[in-house]
Order: C-alpha cells, then structure tokens, then sequence
C-alpha cells in the first residue's frame, strides 16, 4: 500500500476558491490509485462552504479510488459536519 498523501487546507475558503481547490488536491494525488489522502483542516473555519469544499475533495478522491481522513476537525466543524448530514462520508 501507498503511503499516504498530506494535504492541508488553511481558511477561509471562498465560493470562488473551490474549483483551484479541487485542482490541486487532484494535482497532489495525480495519477495514483488507493492512497489515503490526510488533510489537515485546524486552519479552516467551520462554515457551509468549507463543509462543501471537503464533500467535493472527498469525491475527487473517490473517484481516484483513494481514501480521504480529515485530521484536527474543530468540534465546531464536526457539530456542522453531521448536522449536514455528512458524518458517514467526512472521515473526522
């Protein structure tokens, strides 16, 4: 098994900054299949888009058959996690 792949993410993160976002996770993970990718979210704020910009990674990830673990969630972005709905598909 591959190692893992570190990622991290620093906030706020913008509407607009979602699609770079996503480009560079993929960058990072190139053309390489059934890793874990670890993302580091203490510098994030616990807010809608973030929540969506880690929904949107983690399918990026999916789609590369890799596995996607967040590391050093807030509780607050936890709480907002699974009020989403999302505590089954976000990794915390």
């Amino acid at each position: 098994m591959a190692p893992p792949v570190a990622f991290a993410i620093r906030g706020p993160i913008a509407e607009a900054d979602l699609p770079g976002l996503c480009a560079r996770v993929c960058d990072v993970l190139g053309q390489t299949t059934g890793q874990t990718l670890t993302c580091d979210v203490s510098g994030v704020e616990p807010d809608a888009v973030t929540v969506d910009a880690l929904a949107r990674l983690h399918l990026a990830a999916t789609r590369r058959r890799c596995r996607m673990q967040l590391l050093n969630a807030s509780a607050e972005l936890r709480e907002l996690v699974a009020f989403m709905g999302l505590g089954d598909v976000l990794v915390l």
